[in-house]
């Protein structure tokens, strides 16, 4: 089985120039020496493979569905560095099937048709099955994608696709339809520091041979600056022990600083057009809206790092203040829109003052949606029912003529001035139907509100009576 795996390799122009070699040997490998660790220790079991535990684990089903041999197409989505790489060349030979591999960024039609058919060729010559792995899958245009669906309909390939980004809004939908979607996690430090040493354990692939003193310390602290992805980790442990001058001993000392110097800034997984991007911001709002500001603050603190567009984070600021906080507290649009108008005129890194200032505001004033669901209700009157005519009395003076020569009475054409009556308030309709949209809560300022409207409406309902 391995045998056929390395020969598909080559075949597909990525040599595996990773020697197993005796682990016994206390010696790196010369033809392996300038691969990254992270590439030369990636895991070739299931046991091996780190982490992913939901989907992996014992009796789960993407577990048991590779035991058995029995799936068709996958989709592998998760963040950088988290084994979907690995996971799909595992599958390829635990199911003793041929490995290819194309990129999402540097492949073409043309290619996937070589591939596709050399696939063909070999299931028919020598009844072996083909693993076609698109890193990168939602680089692929839809023309791309669609060259595979009637070749993974037929069985010419099993296809595996990975991707950084959410497959349900970056993949064709005939290709996901035909595909088991499974989503990987970032790893988390319990997954991390056992593959660190692992690493300075094993001689033939990884570091071994150089006789490496690694603290606890220093592995946590990788573990914890990586944000998940492997490949930063085992990265930032090779640069760090490679430039590290052995002791009298010949025995390098990895401590916690070496490690700091090893990462110098903490690593986000966050990309500005996807998963992270979108989560982040959601987490955001929901955390303003929820009245929570440790948490608002931690994730505006996120974006800002990440480097987020503070005037993206700014708007949404300024949508939340009416959506959630709303008449509860007007103020909070004022500070929203003070914090826009601010974070335009002095940019960053000062900008992250006033967006602060706007969020805890904003997670700690009382809430209401009522403005937001008054729009709402009225729009879906508007989008569902017979649209209203405007009532006689309240259109402009030539067409309350018109209305008059039409039959219209002066009563029913006669507007109110409502500054002529006592408290600026006199009974006349304004809708030819009487609906509600807004009904105010007891939040905040609203209370105030909803007291002068309660005022109002009896009076209305009272004839006008006091």
């Amino acid at each position: 089985m391995d045998d056929l795996f390395e020969k598909s390799r080559e075949a597909t122009q990525e040599p595996d120039s990773i020697d197993d070699g005796d682990p016994g040997e206390d010696r790196i490998d010369p033809r392996t020496a300038a691969i990254p660790l992270a590439t030369r220790m990636r895991p070739r079991t299931l046991e091996e493979f780190a982490g992913q535990e939901h989907i992996l684990g014992e009796g789960k089903l993407l577990r048991r569905a590779v035991e058995v041999d029995r799936f068709s197409s996958l989709i592998f989505y998760g963040p950088p560095g988290v084994g979907k790489t690995s996971l799909a060349e595992i599958i390829s030979r635990q199911t003793a099937s041929r490995f290819v591999n194309l990129s999402g960024v540097e492949s073409n039609v043309a290619e996937i048709r070589k591939a596709v058919e050399a696939a063909g060729t070999m299931r028919r010559l020598h009844g072996v099955s083909t693993t076609l792995f698109v890193d990168e899958i939602h680089r692929f245009n839809k023309a791309q994608q669609d060259v595979l669906l009637p070749h993974i309909e037929r069985g010419t390939v099993r296809f595996i696709g990975a991707t950084t980004h959410n497959p349900y809004f970056y993949i064709n939908s005939p290709l996901v339809s035909r595909s088991q979607v499974f989503q990987l996690e970032s790893l988390n430090e319990e997954d991390l520091i056992p593959l660190g040493h692992r690493a300075l354990a094993d001689a033939a692939r990884g570091l071994g041979a150089l006789q490496v003193d690694a603290t606890e310390e220093a592995l946590a602290h990788l573990a914890a600056r990586c944000d998940g992805d492997a490949r930063k980790f085992l990265s930032a442990l090779e640069l760090g022990v490679l430039t590290t001058p052995p002791d009298t001993q010949d025995r390098v000392r990895f401590d916690l600083q070496v490690a700091e110097e090893s990462i110098q800034q903490k690593t986000v997984v966050y990309d500005g057009d996807g998963d992270a991007h979108y989560d982040t911001i959601s987490a955001f709002i929901k955390s303003m809206r929820g009245s929570d500001p440790d948490a608002a603050i931690y994730w505006l603190a996120k974006m800002l790092y990440a480097g987020e567009d503070i005037r993206f984070i700014a708007r949404r600021i300024v949508i939340c203040a009416s959506e959630d906080v709303g008449l509860a507290d007007s103020n909070a649009l004022r500070v929203a829109v003070a914090a826009q108008q601010a974070v335009e005129f002095i940019g960053m890194p000062e900008a992250q003052i006033p967006l602060a200032h706007a969020t805890i505001y904003l997670a700690t004033a009382p809430k209401s949606n009522r403005a937001y669901n008054a729009i709402k209700e009225a729009t879906r009157d508007i989008e569902q029912g017979r649209t209203l005519a405007v009532p006689e009395h309240l259109r402009t003076p030539t067409r309350k003529k018109l209305a008059r020569g039409s039959g219209a009475t002066e009563e029913d054409t006669d507007y109110k001035y409502s500054h002529d009556y006592e408290d600026a308030f006199v009974p006349q309709a304004y809708l030819p139907e009487g609906r509600r949209y807004y009904e105010p809560s007891d939040h905040g300022q609203e209370k105030r509100i909803r007291e002068r409207l309660d005022y109002w409406r009896e009076r209305f309902e009272g004839g006008g009576e006091s």
